[in-house]
This record gives C-alpha cells, sequence and structure tokens, in this order.
C-alpha cells in the first residue's frame, strides 16, 4: 500500500471535523501545493485518493505524496560522509574546497551535484533542497530536505529554533574567555565583504567560548544565534581576532589550507514529530596544525 511509503507519503491524522484543505494548510503546505497535490491526484483520504476538498471526521488519515522530480543539476558521484538520514533529511558532513550550490562558473564538481548522485543511486527522486550552505572553504554540516515540505519545515526551524554550532581556530588569545559578540552586520561598500555597521546593520549575534589556546591562537566553539552571510568571519574579525587561513578578512596562512572554520553541531527537531536529533562532525584533518586532537 502505498500510504505506508513514509518515504513518498507523509500522513496526517485529523484531530476534528475541518476541510482539507485547511486542515494542510494549518500543517504548513502552502495553498499552491495543496491545489496541485489534488488537481494531480496525490492526496489520499483513509488509502483512497480524492480530487476534491472534503470534510475530514474525526480520525481520519489524510495522505500528501511527494511527487517524483527531475534532477536540478548534473549527477555526479563522491563518497559522501553521511552523518544522518530519516524519510525527510540529510546531514553531509561538506569537505573544504568544495562549493556547496551550482552556479554560472561552478557548474560541476559541487555538493549539489555529489548529492544528486546520492540521490540517484539510493533512488530517490527528488531535487536536491540546501537547508543552509557553508562558504567554499568552511568544512561542516550541511542540511538537505528530501522534499519541499521538510525544507519549509527545517528553513524555519534554522532561522529560530536550531542549535547551530561551530569551531573555529583564531589569531591571539582573548582577554573575556566566553562572551557574546551583538553585532550588526551589513554589506560593504565592494558587494562581496560584510562588516559591522551600527547605522544599517542587520542584527546579528553570535556567543563563544574559548576552548584552548596556544602560543598565538585560540581554539573557539561559537553558537550562532542568528544566519547572516559570513557572521562568525565578520565577528570575529571585528574583534580583532580573525580566522586563521581566512583571506578575505585576514590573509592566507601555511598552516591550513583554506580558513580554520568548520561547522561542527547540529540540534534539530525531526520534521514529522518532536524527537530531537543531535549530529556532530569531526573537524577535517588539516585543523591538525594546531596542539590538540579536539572535539573528536
Amino acid at each position: 500500500m502505498y500510504r505506508l511509503n513514509s518515504r513518498d507519503f507523509i500522513n496526517f491524522k485529523a484531530d476534528r471535523e475541518i476541510k482539507i484543505n485547511d486542515y494542510l494548510r494549518e500543517r504548513g503546505l502552502s495553498s499552491r501545493f495543496i491545489t496541485k497535490s489534488i488537481k494531480l491526484g496525490n492526496i489520499y483520504l483513509n488509502s483512497r485518493k480524492i480530487r476534491k476538498n472534503k470534510k475530514l471526521k474525526l480520525g481520519d488519515i489524510i495522505s500528501v505524496r511527494f511527487e517524483d522530480e527531475n534532477p536540478n543539476g548534473k549527477v555526479q558521484l563522491m563518497d559522501l560522509d553521511i552523518l544522518y538520514e530519516d524519510d525527510d533529511i540529510i546531514a553531509v558532513n561538506k569537505p573544504k574546497n568544495m562549493v556547496t550550490h551550482t552556479a554560472k562558473d561552478d557548474s560541476h564538481g559541487t555538493l549539489l551535484n555529489y548529492m544528486l548522485g546520492y540521490f540517484d543511486k539510493n533512488n530517490i527522486k527528488r531535487k536536491v533542497r540546501f537547508v543552509n550552505r557553508l562558504d567554499r572553504d568552511t568544512s561542516g554540516i550541511v542540511l538537505v530536505a528530501k522534499n519541499s515540505y521538510a525544507q519549509d519545515k527545517l528553513s524555519s526551524q534554522f532561522k529560530d529554533e536550531m542549535v547551530k554550532k561551530y569551531i573555529a581556530i583564531c589569531k591571539g588569545h582573548f582577554e573575556e574567555k566566553s562572551g557574546v559578540i551583538d553585532a550588526p552586520i551589513a554589506t560593504s561598500e565592494d558587494g562581496i565583504r560584510r562588516e559591522v555597521n551600527y547605522a544599517i546593520g542587520k542584527h546579528s549575534k553570535t556567543s563563544y567560548e574559548i576552548i584552548d589556546e596556544y602560543k598565538d591562537m585560540s581554539l573557539l566553539l561559537l553558537t550562532l544565534h542568528t544566519g547572516r552571510t559570513h557572521q562568525i568571519r565578520v565577528h570575529l574579525s571585528h574583534l580583532g581576532h580573525p580566522i586563521i587561513g581566512d583571506e578575505l578578512y585576514f590573509e592566507k596562512s601555511d598552516l591550513i589550507h583554506g580558513q580554520a572554520l568548520h561547522s561542527y553541531y547540529i540540534k534539530l527537531k525531526k520534521v514529522r514529530c518532536d524527537e530531537f536529533v543531535e549530529i556532530k562532525a569531526k573537524a577535517p584533518s588539516d585543523f591538525n596544525f594546531y596542539k590538540s586532537a579536539f572535539l573528536d
């Protein structure tokens, strides 16, 4: 029975008498998606396909089928470090020196291409939908939604509820061994860099904790409370402690290829229930220029 295939369907149980369209909108599905799904015959009531906006009874089971989709990029194969997977989410540990999404100058060799290869290999007939992205030289956790419903739910979580922690190696020692950087960020005049700007910047908040100090460097655990572009890089540079190897906000380093910034930890709520999932990604081997084999 199709309804039992949780990868292709999401099921809801009616808790009162209400029209199907209204009920599904309350569950976060857009009116456009609902209308299209009914038209295509992708909505089932108690395992039977429907094409009208019927009124639900208490205990009715509404099942919405996700359409098969064509790949949204070139399919390429690569062994990926998959950290977590369920019917709605994949968490992958993105290596450094890899672009997350294809663009005009990066149509292949991106995480999108390799995720499409993973989808193809595992018969997941959907577009790859990224919930977050990392800069080319930042490694760590990237979340992928397997369907549009999951993307909407996770994107909403990512803005407000999701716990996101990074590790970084920075120049110098901090006077305060923990603290909060609450400084608004705006795009600089060159259109590429970001900067702290108290006049026009958007609210940006990062908390930090010093894990270790060695020579003229500090190892930090950082928590993102907002999600501005280059937020951690800008905030640490603003404090006078730029990230080692960050060529945009500091300088190239012979100690590490790229910048010493890694998306280490995410705590999220599953799409279909209130259960929480904690995901960790070990730092790449080139972080070992620092004295510690930290955060196993």
